[in-house]
């Protein structure tokens, strides 16, 4: 921890006056800060006087020469950083004053003493060889004016494929979202998002507050044990404390949605020992989707969420922190022309549909001392939907409902060595429907479900440095099971770092996975108590090279192995022997599905608090998946073979900040047995045979913020898909035509060219 600090030095030259002379540098990084305004004004009982006004050099120094003695306040601004002020007083006696001066990121909290990470690229800790973490400022400006969705930064991550502008969910190496854990502060997370569920493609945006957000990691293959229940990846999101050194408000308006933090110390500022945060956000893009979705109105959902956290000291190696987090979702299609002529298009059409979502949790730390670590976590959540028709009928209701209770411990018995263990215990109960009307008093459901099950766990694993901390070792497991059917899944992992020269590194990993079937799978009518949980088996090897201190180069390379994938083989029509083998809807759950991703990511990435920041990745991949009932093999629904991510941002002026994110993709397939002839779709023998075209969107933001008494305000402006690139998804199978074989295919248009703009407060 680094204080700031207030050093006087001084001189006793005869009928010189002082000078006032300081250096800035960034609070998380430590790294000197160029371009930042730094303004000085006399304080005195008439009030302030003129100001004097200066910029910091490359260094991130700032001189104020030839000043009067007196009362003055110094202001620190630049965009992208919270704002300085401090007062200091100039006696008459010749005595300079130099100062050594911090400031933090928009999104790091307001604390008289920051942490400095010696490493820019070392955000998080405990991170895999194939780990990328974005800094809070780099979420801030990857999330997008439309949404404010920091699970929307993420899709500019190496790795990551992200070819729907509607959802907020993606795809890494292949393997789609289900198969990710999402972590908020150690809890996996079920469904956090807004959305309309139950009836069918829709649009989502993550229901947690981007601006309390510190930092967000994914990880690939090879991630720790800590990770429960998941087979492909885990996104672990940390989030920050509130501000302990006075009350600070935030507050945003823009096109598509509005919201406001506000945060401040428990007490004094002095005798403070906590600091709390509330944050809400409110959206009104549903009117503009209104128009730009006409054909999919589910599209357009409005959505509300609110969020508080608390947390408190009790006593220096003890505390507890306080999280709630609510959100509603909501579409009303009461004004649509489809409900007006109470025609048959109304009853499998959602006229209103609700979500809501909630999440509390409670946290508590005890460091008795500086080698043992014990994290003791509770959590409880929830999630209700309800959709109706025109004709007030139910279309789909659901409820999923889970307790947990976490425990985590780091235990440094040497040195060089390290013992994390943990478990966890998540009961949970899920119940929904799901109906088809064919007549306004014909009813068929298709799905429905009821049950309950104790998903448990737990994991230990032990780290060593050897050789001048140029060697690391870690190896851990998991152990699971699930009271449904009382299976339990054995899962050991295995990593190794070596650095063989000066900032060259080579990291392994290796690991065993697996994730059980939710309770929806277990308990409904196309499912089994009986099903196995999904395993997969991960290699990676990594190369990094450091160009510089604030530049690096990797290359990942990657192997998942996945088994007892959850499928329907018998689900959709197909060609078999020259004839037609229709849908059936009610196929079987089962573990038949396997498959084998490979590839490597290659990224190039700078980061720094001057000039330019950020990354250029590619990432070539290959994932084939294999159904042992029918014997096919074919691509995977998620399987992109080439993809491109890039961000830049620079800070123009110590007001302007330029950013620009860029992302191409290949193509996913279309899910199901089709082939295309003069634009048609005809079924197939072959599944996922046909792509939908390459996806390219290249979006710009602009920052300019200017600075007032006791407030700053920041102006953006967004254009989103700049080059006004036509991108579609694939939006649903409408049935085939028996004689013809004619497949009926719908994919939507995304967004076209968008301008979008916004404000933000800060006093």
């Amino acid at each position: 921890m680094v204080e700031i600090a207030v050093v006087l030095f001084w001189s006793t030259v005869p009928g010189l006056l002082p000078h006032i002379e300081g250096s800035v540098r960034d609070a998380q990084s430590g790294e000197a800060l160029a371009r930042v305004t730094v303004t000085l004004a006399e304080v005195s009982k008439q009030g302030a006087k003129p100001e004097s006004q200066t910029q910091t050099d490359l260094s991130g120094n700032f001189t104020f020469s030839g000043v009067a003695p007196g009362h003055y306040r110094l202001r620190l601004s630049t965009v992208g950083y919270r704002e300085l002020d401090k007062e200091i007083e100039l006696a008459d006696n010749n005595k300079p004053v130099s100062l050594s001066l911090a400031l933090s990121p928009e999104t790091q909290e307001h604390r008289d003493t920051v942490e400095v990470h010696a490493d820019p690229f070392d955000l998080a800790p405990e991170t895999g060889p194939t780990a990328f973490t974005l800094s809070g400022t780099e979420s801030k400006n990857l999330s997008s004016v439309l949404a404010d969705d920091p699970m929307r930064a993420l899709q500019s991550v190496p790795g990551v494929t992200a070819n729907d502008d509607f959802d907020s969910r993606f795809s890494l190496h292949g393997a789609p979202y289900d198969q990710l854990g999402l972590y908020l502060d150690g809890i996996l997370l079920h469904q956090p998002f807004h959305t309309v569920q139950g009836l069918g493609p829709s649009g989502s945006t993550a229901v947690f507050n981007g601006d309390m957000v510190a930092s967000m990691t994914v990880e690939s293959e090879g991630y720790g044990s800590q990770f429960e229940d998941r087979t492909a990846g885990a996104i672990d999101i940390r989030t920050r404390d509130g501000s302990t050194d006075r009350i600070h408000f935030r507050a945003n308006a823009s096109v598509p949605d509005a919201g406001f933090l506000a945060e401040g110390p428990v007490g004094k500022k002095k005798d403070s020992k906590g600091s709390w945060m509330v944050g809400a956000h409110k959206s009104y893009l549903q009117y503009f989707l209104k128009d730009l979705a006409q054909d999919e109105p589910s599209l357009a959902f409005a959505f509300t969420d609110i969020q508080a956290q608390l947390t408190y000291r009790l006593t220096p190696g003890n505390s507890f922190t306080l999280k709630l987090i609510e959100g509603t979702s909501s579409l009303n299609n009461s004004d649509s022309q489809t409900g007006a002529g109470a025609g048959l298009d109304s009853l499998n059409t959602a006229r209103t549909a609700a979500y809501r979502y909630t999440l509390a949790t409670f946290g508590w730390q005890f460091t008795p001392n500086p080698s043992f670590l014990l994290n003791l976590r509770a959590a409880f959540t929830r999630e209700r939907f309800d959709d109706t028709n025109f004709f007030s009928q139910p279309l789909g209701k659901g409820y999923y409902g889970e307790w947990v209770a976490k425990s985590d411990a780091t235990w440094s018995w040497r040195k060089d060595a390290q013992f994390q263990f943990g478990g966890e215990t998540r009961p949970t109960h899920a119940e929904g429907i799901a109906n088809y009307f064919n007549t306004q008093t014909s009813v068929i459901p298709t799905s429905s479900y009821n049950g309950s099950a104790i998903y448990t766990g737990g994991y230990a694993q032990q780290s060593f440095t050897r050789l001048a901390k140029k060697l690391s070792l870690s190896l851990g497991g998991r152990w699971d099971t699930v009271t449904a059917n009382h299976q339990s899944a054995l899962s050991p992992q295995a990593s190794l770092a070596y650095t063989p020269w000066e900032k060259g590194r080579l990291s392994f990993a290796w690991g065993d996975y697996s994730q059980f079937p939710e309770i929806s799978s277990f308990y409904s009518e196309i499912g089994t108590r009986r099903l196995l949980p999904a395993r997969s088996e991960h290699y990676a090897a990594a190369f990094e090279q450091r160009l510089g201190e604030q530049t690096r180069f990797r290359v990942d390379a990657f192997e998942r192995l996945d088994r007892n994938l959850l499928y329907q083989p018998g689900l959709d029509a197909r060609l078999v022997g020259g004839g037609i083998v229709g849908d059936w809807y009610q196929a079987p759950l089962t573990n038949t599905l396997s498959g084998v991703t490979r590839g490597a990511d290659f990224f190039l990435q700078r980061r720094t608090a001057n000039g330019w920041t950020g990354w250029l990745s590619y990432t070539y991949g290959r994932s084939e998946m294999h159904d042992s009932v029918t014997g096919i093999y074919f691509p995977a629904d998620q399987d992109q073979r080439h993809t491109v991510n890039a961000y830049a941002s620079y800070r123009l002026r110590p007001t302007l900040n330029l950013s620009g994110k860029f992302s191409w993709g290949s193509g996913f397939p279309v899910p199901g047995f089709f082939s295309q002839q003069d634009g048609e779709y005809f079924l197939a023998s072959e599944r996922n045979l046909v792509r939908l075209p390459p996806y390219q969107r290249l979006d710009f933001r602009l920052n300019k913020s200017k600075s007032f008494e006791h407030a700053k305000m920041t102006f953006f402006v967004e254009a989103v898909n700049v080059l006004n690139h036509a991108n579609y998804r694939f939006e649903s199978y409408n049935g085939y035509d028996p004689t013809s074989g004619q497949a009926y295919i719908s994919l939507s248009k995304m967004f076209p060219i968008f301008p979008s703009a916004g404000v933000t407060f800060e006093f």
